[in-house]
């Protein structure tokens, strides 16, 4: 019996999600097809939902409501302007947020440089980074990107963009693991951190003697 196309083509777009493999993707749409009621009805209601009422905030980079542009971080009148939080994606902002204890502004990246993965300079948001460091005046950086490789070719083209200009600019120290990301670490990992840097959850001096550089 062929499959039908309909099915083909849920299975193909499932398996496009991160950290979602083939023969995952290809359960997940048996389990949608099977259930047939109230789960395969609502996830489509709310997919929709999303499309319409949901955008990224072309300022940070953040998911934010269709109708808040720009989104409520870059317009709290409360939040420091002169500290930008750099990080790959909006889920990291979500991360950093729900830890708690940063009062500065956001950048996400949409990415990092990845020559394996076709990802440079041009598809991700560094110009805009750039650019917006100059017009807002920033004094300092926090490079909150993920302790991996990539990350690290990523953070040091920031650096070497921004060499000679008056601003500080400090990375993730510890807690997150060697090839880990920014969003599994658990919030007492990232408050005890915190304590160690007022600025965000684990931040070091790239002078710092024996810590990490950016």
């Amino acid at each position: 019996m062929k499959t039908p196309d309909a099915l083909i083509r849920l299975s193909s777009l499932l398996a496009k999600l991160p950290g979602v493999g083939r023969r995952s993707a290809d359960r997940m749409a048996m389990a949608l097809m099977r259930d047939q009621g109230t789960l395969l009805r609502d996830l489509a209601f709310s997919l929709q939902d999303a499309a319409t009422k949901l955008k990224i905030c072309p300022q940070c980079g953040s998911i934010t409501q269709a109708d808040e542009i720009p989104c409520g971080l870059c317009t709290d009148p409360r939040r420091n302007g002169k500290i930008l939080c750099v990080v790959e994606d909006p889920g990291d902002i979500i991360t950093i947020e729900r830890a708690g204890g940063f009062q500065g502004r956001y950048h996400a990246l949409m990415g990092k440089i990845s020559p394996a993965k076709g990802d440079g300079i041009v598809q991700l948001r560094l110009d805009a980074l750039l650019a917006r460091v100059a017009r807002e005046q920033v004094e300092e950086i926090i490079i909150a990107l993920n302790a991996d490789v990539e990350s690290d070719a990523t953070a040091s083209f920031i650096r070497e963009s921004l060499a000679g200009r008056n601003i500080r600019i400090t990375r993730l120290a510890r807690g997150i693991p060697t090839g880990a990301g920014v969003a599994p670490c658990r919030r007492d990992d990232a408050r005890a951190g915190h304590r160690e840097s007022p600025r965000i959850l684990m931040a070091c001096s790239r002078n710092k003697a024996g810590g990490e550089r950016c």
